[in-house]
């Protein structure tokens, strides 16, 4: 029986990548929030050539959205084999600055988003004796970032819950990992300048150019398919 991966977060960017690179191999659910016509036209791209792929609309940060997008995914492919928590928001600026809304708000996607699926994808994986969770941290989440407190905070705690969840669960035969991604070529780096993007790479990556999401991807690919004594393992693609 094929298995199914959840992603979340997987209309664009990273999780679009993982989506793509998945799809054909397992059947594929993947949650969207405001990319709908974009989800979408993934979702029929990737059925006419392989079908077995659910765009599901959600919002991670709330607890009942993603557990009504679980049972989506439920009807159509009877339970989760891999969870990929991708979803999350960034904010940038000083934390003198910040209010406490929109911390709360980087958090309840980045971290919270994750605590609700993982709520609902351990069950099936606990009773079965196998699964594989995979959360996308961040750079920022092992070294941290100036202006970038909150989402930094957010990406440490998710290495965290990886860390601890690992040790809780690997008994019984769940695996938790997680990939610690760079600065990628996708929206989130957008924001910044040519120059202030050059000027970064020069201080801070060695291989001198943005990563892509395809590499990213590939690396949750390693962690599902081949990194089979990897558990507590935070995979670092950083350049």
């Amino acid at each position: 029986m094929t298995k199914t991966v959840f992603i979340t977060g997987g209309s664009r960017g990273i999780g679009e990548a993982i989506v793509r690179l998945m799809a054909g191999k397992y059947n594929v659910a993947f949650t969207y929030h405001k990319s709908r016509e974009r989800a979408e036209a993934l979702e029929a791209e990737l059925n006419s050539r392989f079908g077995g792929v659910l765009a599901i609309p959600c919002d991670v940060s709330d607890e009942n959205s993603v557990r009504t997008a679980f049972a989506a995914a439920r009807k159509r492919f009877l339970d989760v084999d891999v969870l990929v928590n991708n979803a999350g928001v960034a904010y940038s600026g000083l934390l003198s600055d910040m209010t406490a809304d929109e911390w709360r708000g980087v958090m309840a996607v980045n971290l919270d988003g994750a605590f609700f699926a993982i709520k609902e994808a351990l069950p099936y994986m606990l009773k079965k004796g196998e699964g594989c969770i995979i959360n996308v941290s961040s750079i920022w989440g092992v070294d941290g970032a100036s202006c970038e407190a909150a989402y930094s905070a957010s990406k440490a705690a998710l290495i965290g819950l990886t860390k601890a969840l690992a040790k809780e669960v690997g008994p019984m035969g769940v695996r938790v990992n997680a990939v610690a991604p760079g600065a990628i070529d996708t929206d989130m780096m957008h924001c910044y300048t040519p120059a202030e993007t050059s000027a970064f790479l020069a201080e801070n990556v060695p291989l001198g150019r943005l990563g892509t999401p395809a590499e990213v991807a590939a690396g949750v690919e390693y962690l599902i398919d081949a990194g089979g004594f990897c558990n507590g393992t935070i995979l670092t693609i950083a350049g």
